[in-house]
């Protein structure tokens, strides 16, 4: 039974505003379908004596692991007109995008 159709990957395409050939279409779906089925033999694997955690570093109790923070350094930022050059369409002084609301 197939668990995701090529009309649903068409729509997921559409909410990200892609635009997908029929190859794609046929491609993205066999590939979503084997995510799918590996999801399916995921939610099937026993948790039951498995501690949840919200980080991977609380896995490793016994090994002190410390998150890499940078130090925070100010330095002068860019210029409008720096960072405008870098914009493929812009108003006056501002980027200029496509509506994403409907």
């Amino acid at each position: 039974m197939k668990k995701i159709s090529k009309q649903e990957v068409q729509h997921i395409a559409y909410l990200s505003r892609l635009a997908l050939t029929e190859e794609e279409l046929e491609l993205y779906s066999k590939q979503l379908e084997v995510i799918l089925d590996y999801m399916d033999k995921l939610n099937n694997v026993d948790t039951t004596n498995v501690e949840p955690v919200s980080s991977i570093i609380m896995l490793y109790k016994n090994i002190e692991i410390k998150p890499y923070y940078r130090e925070d350094v100010s330095k002068e930022s860019m210029c409008g007109k720096e960072i405008l050059q870098n914009a493929p369409q812009r108003v006056h002084n501002y980027f200029k995008v496509e509506k994403v609301i409907e």
